[in-house]
């Protein structure tokens, strides 16, 4: 069954579906990042939910996940095309974050 959206908003809310990806969208901004790494960088994320986070977000083509076959194993997670796309769009409302923190901190 196929999703029907109201707009483009609406699709790429429930793309980004909650807290966290975007938090992981941002982490990934500048490069790849191992697992370790990129739980450093989202502080707060459990290893379950980065785990699940990043699973969904590599099915929907957000993050590339690269296995390395050496000896301890290695795994590295990046942004694709689509991922750094998304990134691109989500900057401006990051911007708008940061220049109104203070008057949304208050409100929580």
């Amino acid at each position: 069954m196929t999703r029907t959206f109201t707009c483009g908003l609406d699709a790429a809310i429930a793309l980004m579906g909650g807290k966290w990806k975007g938090l992981i969208l941002f982490a990934l901004q500048e490069g790849p990042l191992r697992f370790g790494e990129l739980r450093r960088a989202v502080p707060g994320i459990s290893e379950r939910v980065l785990i699940l986070q990043l699973r969904e977000m590599e099915a929907g083509g957000l993050v590339h996940r690269e296995a390395h076959h050496q000896v301890p194993p290695k795994v590295e997670y990046s942004l694709t095309d689509f991922g750094h796309s998304l990134n691109t769009a989500m900057t401006p409302l990051g911007e708008w974050g940061e220049e109104h923190m203070e008057r949304i901190r208050s409100l929580f």
